[in-house]
């Protein structure tokens, strides 16, 4: 009997396969089955294997999808302030506040809405260094230089004398009458309103001598006692070598704080700090507390210093009696007292704005999933504030499903987010312990202030 004659007999009088007898035909003979015999009919239930079905489908990845979903959410989260919130496969946060992380090791998160280690040092609302940064004077605290018209003469800048590095602010204002002044102003701001708060004032100082009062900077426009919060720091005062500070209440009273006499040398380096805490004046030089006297009685403890209304006026205060020297390294703290505890050693180095961790970290809270994972993705945006930042090395992410254990990620490079802003990934990686207690946790490394500082700008969990 032939094998088509085996076929035939498979088959009703419609054409139609005979179920009862399917079990019995051999693999090899279905083979032959015309397609004409199919066209009708129905074929009865039967377990297809896996690989009959996937052989010929084309593999579907939706990464691409859940990419361009993360990336609009942090775009949302961002223009609309949002703080961190999840989904049922999605967590974003861009550090609109802290409610999102914890256990954060050297980095600090910016009133900004980032996350880095490095960060500006508390209460720091003026530092110039001498024109290190920049030939124009400029307060490296908030990146403002004095506009043309607020600075008076040539660029106060010299190699003559400098205290670190190779510049420092020079000022020729020897007795007032000299007609080459050279003075900046910066304009009136609440950086100069302390208020009866802390704060504290220093910078060193090199004065050739002479035989005027100097006045080394101030919050002025004139010598009005009435003039609320006004302040003046002079050297020299009365030609005794002293410090001298004074503040103009909204009175007759003046506060005058002083030193004794003789306290620095001519034709040296001094450090100069004068702070206030909790209501009570110290004046230091060279790290070196000095004895006091004051005008009115309490120490000042009540006297407001500073306001929003006058400009801050830097080798000289609106008198005519300017400094004649050389200024370097100069700050001033708003809400804090530099140095005020305790004797110190001044400065060995040009102060900076910023305090720097080599490396740090930060972690998300926990973030709870409907169901078990050991499956999880991110995207992060991230901003090269100075110097590159190497994915994978200076900046590293960890990933965990049981909020223990972490497994890292390897991230790939995506376009950038904004200008300015750039965007990395990872999808789909295989968490070492599966659960629904998710984490995310991000470390810093090889960060130097100035040279390379990474930003985290945001974060979007894909589980």
């Amino acid at each position: 009997m032939s094998k088509n004659r085996k076929i035939a007999d498979l088959l009703d009088d419609n054409g139609d396969v005979k179920s009862t007898h399917l079990d019995n035909v051999p693999a090899v003979d279905l083979t032959n089955l015309s397609a004409s015999n199919l066209t009708s009919g129905s074929i009865p239930d039967a377990r297809v294997p896996a690989s009959a079905v996937s052989q010929h489908a084309t593999s579907f990845d939706d990464n691409k999808i859940v990419n361009d979903i993360s990336t609009l959410a942090i775009r949302q989260a961002s223009n609309e302030n949002k703080g961190a919130y999840n989904t049922n496969s999605m967590y974003v946060d861009v550090f609109q506040d802290a409610s999102g992380i914890t256990g954060l090791t050297n980095a600090n998160r910016s009133t900004d809405e980032y996350i880095s280690t490095i960060a500006s040092e508390t209460g720091l609302v003026f530092l110039s260094d001498g024109g290190e940064t920049n030939a124009v004077f400029q307060n490296q605290a908030s990146g403002s230089d004095v506009s043309a018209n607020q600075e008076q003469g040539a660029p106060l800048r010299s190699t003559s004398q400098e205290k670190f590095g190779s510049y420092s602010h020079y000022f020729t204002n020897n007795g007032g009458g000299d007609t080459n002044n050279k003075w900046a102003k910066f304009n009136a701001s609440s950086d100069w309103s302390w208020g009866t708060g802390d704060f504290s004032i220093d910078f060193f100082m090199y004065q050739p001598g002479g035989s005027y009062e100097y006045s080394m900077m101030g919050l002025d426009t004139s010598e009005a006692h009435n003039s609320g919060g006004n302040w003046w720091l002079r050297c020299n005062e009365w030609n005794e070598n002293r410090i001298r500070f004074q503040a103009h209440g909204t009175s007759s009273a003046v506060l005058s704080v002083y030193t004794g006499t003789n306290v620095w040398s001519d034709n040296t380096w001094h450090h100069i700090c004068v702070a206030r805490k909790s209501g009570n004046f110290k004046i230091f030089i060279d790290g070196v507390s000095q004895n006091l006297t004051f005008s009115i009685g309490g120490n000042g403890n009540s006297y407001q210093i500073g306001n929003t209304t006058q400009p801050l006026y830097i080798g000289r205060s609106a008198t005519s009696q300017g400094f004649y020297g050389y200024l370097d390294a100069i700050r001033m703290y708003k809400g804090t007292a530099k140095y005020y505890d305790s004797n110190f050693t001044p400065p060995t180095s040009q102060p900076v704005a910023t305090v720097a961790s080599a490396t740090g970290s930060f972690t998300s809270n926990n973030i709870t999933a409907p169901s078990s994972t050991n499956k999880m993705g991110a995207i992060i945006t991230y901003q090269n504030n100075a110097g590159t930042n190497t994915l994978n090395s200076d900046i590293v992410l960890k990933l965990s499903a049981d909020g223990t254990n972490f497994t890292t990620a390897t991230l790939t490079a995506m376009p950038d987010f904004a200008s300015g802003i750039k965007m990395a990934k990872v999808n789909d990686l295989t968490i070492a312990n599966a659960g629904t207690s998710l984490k995310y946790k991000i470390e810093f490394a090889n960060q130097a202030g100035g040279s390379k500082e990474a930003r985290i700008r945001g974060v979007s969990l894909q589980y």
